[in-house]
């Protein structure tokens, strides 16, 4: 028990000495055409050092907004929130691209009778068989789904099952908020990216990095390790690219984990200033008259 306190303190310690290092010595991680950079760069993403950099960072923003100045946690509150909304604003058309293209598809397909498509200057530069833009039609309800969780945060639109929070007052259901964000969305978020950063990397690289390998060994491999970017389709002439896939699982997690620390902020701020600070500075869309938008969701 002692021991796994002071692992816990000596990584707290060494987090503004880890993250210090990360800045002034940048090449060393991003400098991909060094393979061995590279392989720092995949096991530092989803290493021990890594989380505790987040979270002492997380800790420390909190600390000088709780005991200093406020204003530090609304800035980031508003800083975030309005990434999530810039994300999820621009991602959400991939909703419209998609409907356009099912449409294309079924007029091509049914009445037309093309069996591919060519895209480019004189039909060659982008050629491919219908049934690969019919699959394509995934990676938009992905991109939808992955880039717009926390813009459907921020607007409120997640559906909440409600036995408790509301029936409580109002400063509860802030506690029960800043609770629930540091009990279950950071740690289930955290398992997630675990296994999705070196899941998107095994279909990135070759040879494939473990998450439990160390450092030492993945060094060893970098003289050996390339590139080797997944196009294996599910058919002969279907979407290849599912790569992207694993990557947007990664960004899901990114998001959801930055909208984690939004709300513990927003909810503390909120339950510190009292019931006239709710919803302050929050952006959500209006798509109308908001009485009657209030009156047709009560019934």
């Amino acid at each position: 028990m002692i021991d796994a306190i002071l692992w816990v303190l000596s990584n707290f310690a060494l987090a503004p000495y880890h993250l210090f290092l990360a800045i002034t010595n940048p090449g060393d991680w991003l400098n991909w055409g060094d393979r061995e950079a590279l392989v720092r760069f995949i096991y530092y993403g989803g290493s021990v050092e890594f989380f505790f950099v987040v979270f002492t960072t997380f800790l420390v923003i909190t600390a000088l907004g709780m005991a200093w100045k406020r204003d530090i946690l609304w800035f980031c509150v508003r800083m975030l929130e309005g990434f999530a909304n810039g994300i999820g604003r621009i991602a959400a058309w991939a909703g419209l691209l998609m409907v356009l293209q099912q449409v294309m598809i079924v007029f091509l397909q049914r009445i037309f009778r093309v069996a591919e498509i060519q895209i480019g200057p004189f039909g060659t530069a982008f050629i491919q068989d219908l049934s690969w833009f019919g699959e394509e039609l995934k990676l938009y309800n992905a991109l939808v789904v992955c880039l717009c969780v926390s813009y459907t945060f921020v607007q409120g639109g997640h559906v909440r099952v409600d036995l408790v929070y509301s029936a409580v007052k109002f400063r509860t259901k802030r506690v029960m908020d800043m609770i629930f964000s540091i009990v279950f969305m950071m740690p289930a978020i955290v398992l997630t990216y675990m296994y999705a950063w070196f899941f998107m990397w095994r279909h990135l690289v070759l040879p494939g990095p473990s998450a439990s390998g160390d450092l030492d060994r993945m060094l060893m491999q970098a003289r050996i390790m390339r590139w080797n970017v997944e196009t294996i389709g599910f058919s002969p002439n279907g979407f290849n690219a599912y790569f992207i896939f694993k990557v947007l699982i990664v960004a899901f997690c990114v998001l959801v984990f930055l909208q984690a620390m939004c709300f513990f902020w927003r909810s503390y701020l909120e339950w510190l200033e009292g019931e006239e600070s709710e919803g302050k500075y929050l952006d959500r869309d209006k798509l109308g008259d908001e009485i009657a938008e209030k009156a047709a969701a009560i019934h």
